[in-house]
């Protein structure tokens, strides 16, 4: 049977829960997160933010690697370059949108790659767009702060501190709830695409009948050095145009993000998110196919320290000096800033997601797939901020120094996707296959060319650093992997042994069970042993399927001991417990309820970070209330990997691997 506990108004809730509550708001129940889903128009606000952004630093970051090197040419290598980017951006659009139709369920390339090439395989796509979502959660605000600087340049000595505070908060926002944050992040994006398609139709308009003011490069004090010389021929050498690629390339970071969180949409989810992902890829093309050419005709220029940006320049240039030219430059640095903080929320909105998904495959920590206060991963948004800010802090903040770290992940993830569905679409062979096929596999091969271009162009800038840390990443997962398969592997008893359980009679003893093992098996024999007036197993419900299995399992096994499943909509574990105990010690006042919370003991160093202490904090919890103990009942796992036949572990592992693999084709099909 299932019950709600409804005894939460006896309990205080404590220091932290008021903290909570203060900062994150109250807490929302399961049930309440199909009502979370975003409609398209905050969709588009909410999860395009990182592309569209990308229009403020690309073409800047091209024309970096250009004019010291290619001279004046630069501005005509500017526009052919953006017209690869943008026939790249075609394919990948392309791509993506099989995806999205696909794989309804969010995970993007992570799922294709598991789904297609096996789990391991899958993991250069994880590790790729995990390192991508990092690095998205750094060099966004700190291009905001470059643009709030260019418009307030008394604030350059504080770049790096308004950097790490926007994280902060955009951490923050998150941990409150996707629909508030989405609708905050949906205005920033949409000001932008308004401010900047104004200046570009502004600038065109000013170019055809007066004429733009166009500045000079060669003599502006604090610019990027201008090459003397031939440019096309002496300059612009194969790397020079390269490297400026590898640049550019960035522009197209956060394509992916809509096919990570297609779960975030409202039903039907695969086409609603075709339809925003096809809409963000033609903004994206226009804003940036602008605004590369008003840089060609005014010949705006980046400088050396960053500041003001090019597209602060471009936008001097179009609207002027005056009173309605200075509101307007205002407003469009404003609304820069607004989408390029922003645009760290496509981090915030991916790599969270993606962890929970790897970490239910078990190749990331467990604790990463818990919702926590308001429906988020929130484990894995504090993940991300911690390691964006430490990002910042070795870079300084600096998005020069950011970019080399940039497009490897993502153009990884786009070629695992593309390789992913051409063989998804030659098993299945639908209506229409070979030319989805042909799409998907264009995609494929030019986004794997791309990621070669950038380790060659870009290593000694700082690519090389993801070129080393990415196949200790793969690793660190898989071998994060073996390591639940081990333990898995020691819990696991026979499907077909029933446990002997001693038979003694004489208190009350509820043992909480979150799953059919050994150690499970321990804590009854222990609660037996208590000679208890009454014996239950008490599961509470987090996820109904998992339940659902606990109860037939439970059935299999045909034990004697009693199973109540009581409902945990919010799930605070600790509360329902005592509200549990609550209600015994009402009914039986001269009763002394014990609790029995089995925990399975790991190595103390991989122990701490691959499982969590939810057992110390129902017991603390448990252990306030008057007349009530709670008895911790450890199973040393680790002690019994170390004795167990390393032939006879390696077998079981295989084993589950292969199950695990058949189930997965058979929900496939």
């Amino acid at each position: 049977m299932v019950t709600t506990s409804d005894n939460s108004s006896d309990i205080a809730p404590t220091f932290v829960d008021k903290w909570k509550r203060i900062v994150l708001g109250q807490p929302l129940t399961s049930e309440q997160l199909e009502s979370e889903r975003l409609s398209n128009p905050v969709a588009l606000g909410a999860l395009s933010p990182d592309a569209i952004s990308s229009t403020a630093y690309g073409p800047e970051q091209i024309m970096i690697e250009l004019l010291p090197r290619a001279g004046m040419a630069a501005f005509v290598l500017l526009l052919p370059i953006i017209g690869v980017i943008l026939f790249i951006l075609l394919l990948v659009s392309a791509s993506y949108r099989g995806v999205v139709m696909t794989y309804a369920r969010a995970g993007g390339s992570y799922m294709v790659a598991r789904d297609n090439f096996g789990s391991r395989w899958a993991q250069i796509a994880a590790a790729a767009l995990l390192i991508d979502y990092v690095v998205t959660a750094a060099v966004q605000p700190a291009a905001g702060t470059v643009a709030v600087v260019s418009a307030i340049p008394q604030l350059r000595p504080y770049h790096l501190e308004l950097t790490i505070g926007v994280v902060i908060l955009i951490c923050v926002a998150n941990l409150r709830g996707l629909r508030q944050s989405g609708r905050n992040f949906a205005i920033a994006t949409y000001s932008f695409v308004i401010m900047i398609t104004l200046t570009i139709v502004t600038g065109v308009v000013r170019e055809l009948f007066w004429g733009l003011p166009r500045y000079d490069p060669q003599h502006i004090v604090g610019a990027v050095p201008v090459h003397q010389g031939g440019g096309l021929v002496m300059g612009a050498t194969v790397l020079v145009v390269l490297r400026a690629f590898a640049n550019g390339g960035t522009s197209l970071t956060g394509v992916e993000a809509i096919s990570n969180t297609v779960n975030t949409f409202r039903e039907p989810q695969g086409y609603n998110a075709r339809r925003v992902l096809t809409l963000m890829a033609v903004i994206l093309g226009f804003l940036l196919a602008g605004v590369a050419w008003l840089a060609v005709v005014t010949h705006a220029t980046p400088y050396l320290d960053e500041y003001p940006s090019m597209l602060s320049e471009i936008t001097r240039a179009v609207f002027g000096q005056g009173v309605t030219g200075n509101i307007l430059y205002f407003l469009v640095q404003a609304s820069s800033a607004a989408i390029l903080f922003t645009g760290a929320n496509t981090g915030f909105n991916g790599f969270p997601a993606l962890a929970s998904f790897v970490a239910e495959d078990q190749f990331l920590p467990r604790p990463l797939t818990k919702r926590g206060h308001r429906l988020v991963f929130s484990n894995g948004v504090i993940t991300l901020a911690v390691l964006a800010v430490a990002l910042l802090l070795v870079t300084g903040a600096s998005v020069n120094r950011l970019v080399p770290f940039y497009a490897i992940g993502v153009f990884t993830a786009f070629a695992m996707a593309g390789f992913g569905m051409s063989r998804h679409h030659h098993t299945h062979r639908d209506r229409g296959w070979r030319r989805q096929m042909l799409a998907n596999l264009s995609a494929g091969i030019m986004s794997a060319i791309v990621v070669g271009i950038f380790v060659v162009a870009k290593f000694t800038e700082g690519a090389w650093l993801v070129v080393v840390v990415f196949p200790f990443l793969v690793y660190g997962l898989i071998r994060l992997n073996q390591q639940y398969h081990a333990e898995a592997s020691v819990l696991e008893m026979s499907r077909t042994e029933r446990p002997e359980l001693a038979e003694h009679a004489r208190l009350r003893v509820f043992v909480f069970v979150d799953s059919v093992d050994l150690a499970e098996v321990e804590a009854l024999r222990y609660g037996k042993g208590l000679h208890a007036d009454e014996l239950t197993a008490v599961h509470f419900v987090i996820d109904a399927e998992h339940a659902a299995q606990l109860q037939d399992r439970w059935q299999h096994f045909e034990h004697d001991t009693r199973l109540r499943v009581i409902d945990c909509p919010d799930r605070n574990l600790s509360r329902v417990a005592q509200e549990l105990v609550l209600e015994v010690k009402r009914a039986y006042p001269d009763t002394k309820v014990t609790v029995l919370l089995p925990r399975r003991t790991y190595s103390a160093l991989l122990g701490r970070l691959l499982h969590d202490r939810t057992a110390d904090k129902m017991a603390r919890a448990v252990s306030r209330i008057q007349g009530a103990t709670a008895i911790i009942v450890p199973y040393d796992v680790e002690s019994r990997i170390a004795r167990a036949d390393p032939d006879v572990l390696a077998e079981r592992i295989t084993r589950e691997t292969a199950d695990e693999a058949v189930m997965s084709c058979a929900e496939a099909d």
